[in-house]
This record gives structure tokens, C-alpha cells and sequence, in this order.
């Protein structure tokens, strides 16, 4: 396969839903918890989660709301989430195949929109615009910052091992190359940053910035396994018919690293950009 440079295409996270649901740390409670009482949340109104993934967010929040709906341009993620609502007895909860880019789709108006670690992948001028014409005369775009594949260094003593990252990554680097990859194409310069500009450019004010602290996590080695297949760049497809080399190099090195196959992670805090109308 030619090298080219990135646009979207349906292959972004092929094959990752499962491994999403499991390897990425749950969002803790303290984020609806805290959102609620920011935009005084009473179990009223409509929550649209853009960039759903595998509901990992929109669960979290749906029992904030009357009604709840994650749109997602993966439909392996839909169905994933789908699952994990009706697993959870969350019933007012709707999901639908569409990109960001397609809204407001006649969705109607929300309460709160939300973007988690979607926004980068988008047309983020044109998705902003579209949100914010999308919200109640009184609602909120939050876009969350945070990472939950994987934890940050710490010298602080943990219970267990932490996952081998760097050495993880210089394994991928080996199969896949040096070149960051997400779907058909390649991010040689990451994800772009800079969205505060994006939603004042679109008319939101803000933001107000919540914070909430990292912990500490346990993990199995098989939720280190779902955490490198849950990222675009280390996608399961991306490996082709050298997928099963990979894992068994993989699980190698965490054997190395943690015999009784759990490890520990210091997870980095989440902060919430609350914008509003």
C-alpha cells in the first residue's frame, strides 16, 4: 500500500469496537457527577454524544437526560454500544451510523452535546457550527480531554508492574513502521490540537474547565491487548496476515514484564471544556 496522507475513511477503527469497549479505562463516575451538577442536570432534556465509539461516555451520562443518542461512523462501535446499553437496562438510549459531518441530520435540539476524543477526527469548523445551531436556547458543548488507553509514568509505588508502553510501541513501530497509520492513510504529524479557536471561531463562549484527577488502575493482560488494538494506529486490519505474529509477541513481552499477568496504571486526569451557546 501506497503511503498517503490522511482523510477520513470507514477503515479508521475496523475490527476495534470489542477491543475499545475493553481496553480503554471507563470514564469515571466523578465526570457525570460533576457535569451534572455544572449544568444542573435533572433528568430532563436530550443528550447527543458525537463520535460515540462504544457508548463509552454517552452510558455514562444517559441517566442524566430523558432521552440519549450517540452517532458514530463505525457501525461495529454501534452495535457494541447498542449491547452494552441493553446489557446496562439503559432503554432510552438511541444510536445511528452517521459521521459528524452529517448533522444536524434532522436530529432535533439537545441539551448537551458532547465530543470525547472524537473532535480531531472531524471537519472541526463545520461540526462546531453545526452543534452549536443544534443546541437548546440554555445548552452546552463539552468536549473531554483525556487518554484511556493507556496511563502515564509514575515513580510512585503501584501494586503491580506497569504495561512495557515504550517497548509496545517500538513492537507496533516494527510491524507497522515508523509512520503513525489511521485507516488507508498516515499521521506523520498526530492529531491536530488548537480546538479552543475552533469552537470560539464558531460562536461558543467559554470555556469552563473541570478538572478531575487521575488514579491508579488495575489491568489484565488481556486488557493491554484490547488497549493496542483499541487505537486507529494500531488497528487490528493494519496488521493483515502478520496480526497473529504481532499478538504473540505482544503477549511475550507482558509476560516478561508481569508473570501473573496483571499490571498497574496511573491514569492521566480528565478535563471537561463545558462551551456554551
Amino acid at each position: 500500500m501506497g503511503e498517503r496522507e490522511w482523510s477520513w475513511d470507514p477503515s479508521l477503527y475496523r475490527g476495534s469496537a470489542a477491543y475499545y469497549a475493553r481496553g480503554r479505562i471507563p470514564y469515571p463516575r466523578t465526570v457525570a457527577d460533576r457535569l451534572a451538577e455544572a449544568l444542573h442536570l435533572d433528568g430532563s432534556g436530550r443528550l447527543l454524544d458525537v463520535g460515540c465509539g462504544p457508548g463509552s461516555l454517552t452510558l455514562l451520562l444517559a441517566p442524566h437526560f430523558a432521552q440519549a443518542l450517540g452517532i458514530d461512523a463505525d457501525p461495529d462501535m454501534l452495535r457494541e454500544a447498542a449491547r452494552r446499553a441493553g446489557e446496562a437496562g439503559l432503554h432510552h438510549v438511541g444510536w445511528r451510523h452517521l459521521r459528524g459531518e452529517d448533522l444536524p441530520a434532522g436530529l432535533g435540539s439537545f441539551r448537551l452535546i458532547t465530543f470525547a476524543q472524537s473532535f480531531h477526527w472531524m471537519d472541526r469548523p463545520r461540526v462546531a457550527a453545526a452543534a452549536r445551531g443544534m443546541l437548546d436556547a440554555d445548552g452546552a458543548c463539552v468536549h473531554v480531554h483525556a487518554t484511556t488507553h493507556e496511563g502515564i509514568d509514575t515513580d510512585r509505588a503501584l501494586p503491580h508492574p506497569q504495561p512495557p508502553r515504550a517497548a509496545i510501541a517500538a513492537l507496533v513501530r516494527r510491524y507497522l513502521g515508523a509512520t503513525r497509520r489511521a485507516g488507508q492513510g498516515i499521521l506523520p504529524r498526530g492529531t491536530p490540537g488548537g480546538e479552543g479557536a475552533i469552537y470560539r471561531a464558531a460562536g461558543f463562549s467559554g470555556p469552563q474547565r473541570i478538572e478531575i484527577p487521575g488514579a491508579v488502575v488495575t489491568r489484565a493482560a488481556d486488557d493491554v491487548v484490547a488497549s493496542v488494538y483499541s487505537l486507529s494506529s494500531s488497528a487490528p486490519h493494519l496488521f493483515g496476515d502478520r496480526r497473529a505474529a504481532f499478538e504473540a509477541d505482544l503477549r511475550r513481552l507482558l509476560r516478561e514484564a508481569s508473570p501473573d499477568g496483571l499490571f498497574s496504571e496511573q491514569t492521566r486526569e480528565i478535563a471537561l471544556d463545558i462551551w456554551r451557546r
